[in-house]
């Protein structure tokens, strides 16, 4: 998906995906002024559709695959 990052705060475990409740991954801001949450699944699977409405897109899908600094050695 292409990104575009936004200055709106990072996304936490309380944001939820618009379609199916899980955590949501992607906020993506609508030419119209809404925002729509997506977790990752989603977020790809209407990203055609998205990019022709979106005005900017936040995508933290990244952090799916990422291993947190606090985490140690041992833990990775």
């Amino acid at each position: 998906m292409t990104t575009v990052l936004t200055s709106a705060s990072p996304l936490t475990a309380a944001d939820r995906c618009d379609r199916c409740g899980a955590q949501a991954y992607l906020r993506v801001v609508l030419l119209s002024g809404g925002e729509l949450l997506f977790c990752a699944h989603h977020g790809r699977k209407f990203e055609p559709e998205l990019k022709k409405i979106a005005a900017e897109i936040q995508d933290e899908s990244e952090r799916l695959t990422s291993v947190p600094e606090s985490t140690s050695e041992d833990e990775r």
